[in-house]
């Protein structure tokens, strides 16, 4: 137990819902997302980090999703838990595997997971995800494909390297699952859930937007919610990602961005949905979350907090449940999903 001062969170108040993920069972349905905490969505200070985990923890939140991208996030992590964390408490690690010459991926995944364990003070985690994008072996980016195999994992790699690679951590014991980031080519993440072995666990993009902003580099349609109904069809777990889209779905973008940023692009798309937030009185992003966790198939949702106000608004949007069908009908008629 934390004796930092809560900021408006009331943990009596927030009885948290479940849902089952996969392998794991029961989890929050909020997870606290590790970029926020990290020090990448806008400033925060260690220490707010450390109290905002503090408070996650004492709110009920049982999922805590990392990764080596979120720059201070896993060590942040060890420096609070100090290698005790509560016992319900569960983690998730990624690796950003790329497409690395053949026959390393194993070695590398290894290497990756060896670190963030060591950073966070644990044993194990509860989720190992494959962090970078899935596409065909012949697959040419819209953009930024002159970096596709700093990125993007071939399916091939994926299909003879890395499910093997992941399957021997779980019998290891070293990860209880593993799961894919399913932000990649559309094609290839149904193929990678529709596939024998298959992800534990999928993280999809699930927000008002259909967007992920400036993590897409496909020129398909992205297909999001159709994704989601495959995951949910083949007994995948689903954890919500980018339920604000990086911002673009709150008051203001906390960060500097060039107005042809795809992040402040989808900030200017969004007007009309901020507009009808303030007739409502609402506050943008507690609607967003709502709207987010509302999604049929969505087990629990990634948060992007980094500080302990906006972790209380995302635990007001939980309690609220999800909007009613009135407010529903006037998000979607203003046209907004990619």
């Amino acid at each position: 137990m934390s004796d930092i001062p809560m900021i408006g969170i009331n943990k009596k108040a927030n009885r948290m819902q479940t849902a089952t993920l996969g392998p794991l069972g029961p989890v929050s349905r909020l997870t606290l997302g590790g970029g926020g905490i990290g020090q990448i969505w806008g400033p925060t200070d260690r220490e707010e980090a450390r109290a905002t985990l503090h408070a996650t923890v004492e709110a009920g939140i049982t999922l805590i999703d990392t990764a080596p991208m979120y720059l201070n996030c896993e060590a942040i992590v060890g420096e609070t838990f100090a290698g005790a964390p509560p016992a319900h408490l569960r983690f998730t690690s990624k690796c950003q595997l790329g497409s690395p010459p053949p026959g390393e991926a194993a070695a590398r995944l290894e290497a990756s997971l060896a670190a963030s364990l060591a950073a966070m003070r644990l044993e194990r985690v509860d989720v190992f995800f494959l962090h970078s994008n899935i596409a065909p072996d012949d697959y040419a980016y819209a953009h930024g494909d002159a970096a596709r195999y700093q990125f993007s994992t071939r399916w091939s790699i994926y299909r003879d390297e890395v499910i093997p690679a992941f399957e021997r951590l779980k019998a290891q014991g070293r990860i209880g699952a593993w799961g894919i980031t399913g932000i990649g080519v559309p094609q290839s993440i149904e193929a990678a859930l529709s596939a024998t072995p298959r992800p534990d666990v999928v993280q999809i993009i699930t927000n008002l937007l259909d967007s992920a902003g400036g993590i897409r580099r496909f020129a398909e349609p992205a297909a999001p919610r159709p994704l989601l109904a495959t995951a949910k069809a083949r007994g995948v777990g689903v954890m919500g990602i980018r339920a604000v889209q990086a911002g673009a779905l709150t008051t203001a973008i906390d960060r500097p961005l060039s107005p042809n940023h795809p992040d402040a692009r989808d900030y200017a798309r969004a007007a009309p949905f901020r507009d009808l937030c303030a007739a409502w009185g609402e506050d943008p992003a507690l609607i967003a979350h709502r709207y987010a966790l509302g999604m049929d198939g969505v087990d629990t949702l990634v948060l992007g907090v980094k500080n302990r106000a906006e972790l209380a608004q995302a635990l007001a949007a939980e309690a609220a449940g999800p909007l009613p069908a009135d407010q529903l009908t006037q998000i979607e008629q203003l046209g907004l999903r990619t």
